[in-house]
């Protein structure tokens, strides 16, 4: 589909787009940020206090994510040698300046004002930085400066064939670059005789709901009511187990029981061969007991994984155009703070592959805070203590397979609970005679066929995973490709040194096998 086939069939999902919701509570935060702004530019001591009174505090955690408002709050609290202070006036001073021609290039130069007295030591990542400075800017009038969030904005530029930011954009380079996108927008609109969207405001509050129709993801800015006043997002409740059971085709005990190991040890992982879902699982239950997939952070170990990448270390950076070194926190303790900053929610940290990195050397001085949670210690590089806050929960996947790993020494085990993902036991048995009964019922006989290879490959710690055949459309000639290129050059690997064993994985030999009594049937209980 070339560029113009693309925006006409974004511009027609855009017809169907109710945005008033959306509209409505961003006029509110703008409305009450002016007053903070106003507060702050004349001089009133208690400016910094107005962001924490509702409605606005409600609102500002809903833009800007319930880990960064926090944060934002904290700072402007504290605001020592009036550092947040000076900041802000760069970001809201002579707001009557800003015009339609000029309002990009204001954009760019107090974002960069301002971003540059931001600090860096909890609020990472450009485009994690850009959404609450982007929501800060909503003062100067949000049919200029509407709020950014990285992942609807990029969703949006792929539907659209909308050229990508650079990947080196700063916070100020992302933002110009949306705002351009948006303007775009409008006009393809319009040129197809739609109204709406007819400012930035009703662009972004467009994408905003488009981009979150298909992801299922909630919506910053949906106000369905809990009858709390609040946002459901602010107080949304882990999901039912039941039913994420039956979206994985899994038996609701089994994710009752992952979530009592939980609780006892607060980590555990998922260990197993390759392609049976450790990860997707991982990352699904996450998101359900945490509430919100906001309050899951994914981090993949690797072999050159350091403690430096995962807890904090110091990294390049460029000082005033110098060559420097600066301290900078890893994921551990990005979601910590997270989990800190909110109390009453459960957090995840999900560590894909965690047996590839050198154990010992990653987690250092959290072997001790694993076990005991509540307790500090001072980490390597820092004179502040720190602990794990009890509402952090780990999981980890790890590949049984993989002969090049070391294995995971007694002291790791010991802190966490190991749930096994394998062919032959619950979860995983009978999963992809579920799934293709409900998916592709006429390609039931690949259950079968899965389940005759791992019985001749007889090593279950490397037995073929159902992963590899639960896609869409399958058909006789998807499973054929997957087997030639997925699954042979897998056994091949497995199998090095015993190439006369091959010759038993021929598919059509496989599947004119008689089965054997209770080959590939469902465990029911499962």
């Amino acid at each position: 589909m070339n560029e113009e086939a693309k925006w006409d069939d974004y511009i027609e999902r855009a017809r169907q787009c109710g945005i008033e919701g959306e509209l409505e509570y961003k006029r509110d935060a703008e409305r009450d940020l002016k007053v903070v702004r106003d507060a702050l530019l004349a001089g009133d001591p208690d400016w910094a206090g107005l962001l924490r009174k509702r409605p606005l505090s409600e609102l500002l955690a809903n833009l800007c994510g319930r880990w960064a408002f926090p944060y934002l709050v904290k700072w402007t609290r504290d605001n020592r040698d009036d550092t947040a202070r000076n900041a802000l006036e760069r970001l809201w001073e002579d707001g009557d300046r800003i015009t339609a021609a000029n309002a990009p290039a204001e954009a760019v130069r107090r974002i960069r004002g301002f971003a540059d007295r931001l600090p860096t030591d909890k609020l990472t990542g450009t485009g994690s930085r850009l959404r609450p400075i982007s929501v800060l800017l909503m003062a100067l009038g949000t049919e200029w400066y509407p709020p950014f969030k990285k992942t609807e904005f990029d969703k949006a530029y792929e539907h659209t064939g909308y050229p990508a930011p650079a990947s080196n954009a700063d916070e100020a380079g992302l933002y110009d670059h949306a705002l351009g996108f948006l303007d775009r927008f409008v006009a393809e609109a319009q040129a197809r005789g739609l109204d709406q969207p007819s400012d930035r405001l009703e662009a972004q509050s467009v994408v905003w709901v488009l981009e979150n129709e298909d992801s299922g993801t909630p919506e910053p800015g949906d106000r369905t009511s809990n009858g709390s006043g609040q946002d459901s997002e602010l107080d949304s409740e882990p999901c039912d187990l039941q039913a994420l059971a039956d979206e994985l085709l899994f038996d609701a005990a089994f994710l009752r029981e992952v979530e009592t190991l939980l609780a006892d040890k607060r980590q555990v992982i998922f260990q197993g061969p390759p392609g049976t879902g450790k990860t997707f699982a991982a990352r699904k239950l996450a998101a359900c007991l945490a509430g919100s997939a906001e309050r899951v952070r994914l981090v993949q170990f690797h072999p050159s994984y350091a403690y430096e990448d995962f807890v904090q270390g110091y990294r390049p950076t460029l000082e005033g155009g110098q060559p420097g070194f600066k301290l900078r926190n890893g994921p551990l303790l990005d979601a910590a703070e997270r989990a800190r900053d909110d109390p009453d929610a459960r957090h995840f940290l999900v560590i894909d592959e965690i047996n590839r990195g050198n154990l010992a050397k990653v987690f250092g001085e959290l072997y001790f805070l694993l076990e005991y949670r509540g307790e500090e210690m001072r980490l390597q590089y820092s004179d502040e203590p720190f602990s794990l806050p009890a509402n952090l929960r780990i999981i980890g996947t790890m590949n049984t397979a993989d002969r090049s790993i070391a294995l995971v020494d007694l002291a790791l085990r010991r802190r966490f609970h190991f749930v096994e993902f394998h062919p032959d036991e619950p979860p995983v048995r009978g999963l992809l005679g579920r799934w293709l009964r409900k998916h592709a019922p006429g390609m039931a006989w690949v259950a079968d066929v899965v389940d005759r290879a791992n019985r001749e490959l007889d090593d279950r710690q490397a037995a073929i995973g159902p992963s590899y055949f639960m896609k869409p459309g399958l058909d006789d000639d998807a499973v054929r490709r997957l087997w030639k290129h997925n699954v042979l050059p897998y056994l091949e690997e497995h199998l090095a040194g015993e190439h006369e064993r091959l010759g038993g994985f021929d598919l059509d030999r496989l599947r004119a096998s008689e089965p054997d009594d209770g080959a590939g049937a469902d465990d029911a209980g499962d």
